[in-house]
C-alpha cells in the first residue's frame, strides 16, 4: 500500500486526476467510480481537461435503494450531473435502487463479471466504510443490500431535506468485488477521516470491523491523504 500525503484537499484532488489520466493513457478500459464528496473535485477536473472516455466503461460502487435514477439524490442523477453529461463514456453502470434486490445483485455481478475494472476510485467513511460495506461486512461480500448504519446516515443527511429521507438501504458492490480491481486509489480528506485513515493504514491484517482494512490485502493499492486526514499517523 503507497500513501501519497498531500498538503491539501486539491493537491490530493489533483494527484488522484493524473493517476486516471495515466491509467486512461496506459491502456485501462474500465473505470470503477465512487460518489459523495470526496471525489467531487476529481470529476470537476476531468470534465475540466481534455480526457476522452467514449471508448471507456464506467461501473459505480453504489446506489440508494428506493431512489430512481432521476432523484436529484441518486447516485445516478450524481453522476450524471458530475461527470457523465460532460465526459460520456462509451457505456456507464450504476445499480439499479428500484429493481429487486435478487434480479439487482445477478445484474450487477453479472456487468463486474463481463467488465473487470482496471482502476477503482474510493472514499472512506468515518467508521471505515468503503462503498457501502459497513463495519461486519463479510470479507468474501460480492454485491448485496446493505443496511446503513446511523453513522452514515448521519453523514449522509446534508444532502437531503430532513434525516428521514434518507435511504436506509443501498446496493453495493461487495468487499470482494471491489478487491478483483487491478488498481485502487482510496482518498480522504478532512479531520473526520483521521481515525478512519490511522485505522487503515496501520492494519496488518484484514478485518470485518473495519472494512476498509481489506485493502492490506490488495498487492496495487495508492491511498491519498492530505495533512488534516494524516494528522494520526507518523510519516
Amino acid at each position: 500500500m503507497e500513501v501519497l500525503y498531500t498538503k491539501t484537499a486539491e493537491e490530493g484532488s489533483e494527484k488522484a486526476y493524473q493517476l486516471i489520466r495515466e491509467a486512461l493513457d496506459n491502456g485501462a478500459k474500465v473505470f470503477g467510480l465512487a460518489t459523495g464528496s470526496t471525489p467531487e473535485r476529481v470529476y470537476e477536473k476531468l470534465v475540466e481537461s481534455d480526457v476522452d472516455f467514449s471508448e471507456a466503461i464506467s461501473v459505480n460502487l453504489d446506489e440508494y435503494v428506493g431512489l430512481e435514477g432521476t432523484h436529484e439524490q441518486s447516485y445516478q442523477y450524481f453522476m450524471e450531473q458530475k461527470l457523465f453529461n460532460h465526459k460520456p463514456f462509451k457505456e456507464s453502470f450504476v445499480p439499479n435502487g428500484v429493481n429487486e434486490e435478487q434480479a439487482e445483485i445477478e445484474r450487477y455481478e453479472a456487468i463486474l463479471a463481463k467488465y473487470p475494472i482496471d482502476l477503482q476510485i474510493l472514499g472512506i467513511g468515518e467508521n471505515g466504510h468503503i462503498a457501502f460495506n459497513e463495519p461486519g461486512t463479510a470479507l468474501d461480500s460480492v454485491t448485496h443490500k446493505v443496511e446503513l448504519t446511523q453513522s452514515t446516515i448521519n453523514a449522509n443527511k446534508r444532502n437531503f431535506e430532513k434525516e428521514e429521507d434518507v435511504p436506509r438501504y443501498a446496493y453495493s458492490m461487495g468487499l470482494a468485488s471491489i478487491m478483483k480491481a487491478k488498481k485502487i486509489i482510496l482518498m480522504a480528506f478532512g479531520e473526520n477521516k483521521a481515525q478512519a485513515v490511522k485505522d487503515l493504514v496501520t492494519a496488518t491484517k484484514a478485518d470485518p470491523a473495519i472494512p476498509s482494512t481489506v485493502l492490506v490485502n490488495h498487492p496495487n493499492v495508492t491511498v491519498i491523504v492530505d495533512e488534516a486526514a494524516a494528522t494520526l499517523i507518523k510519516k
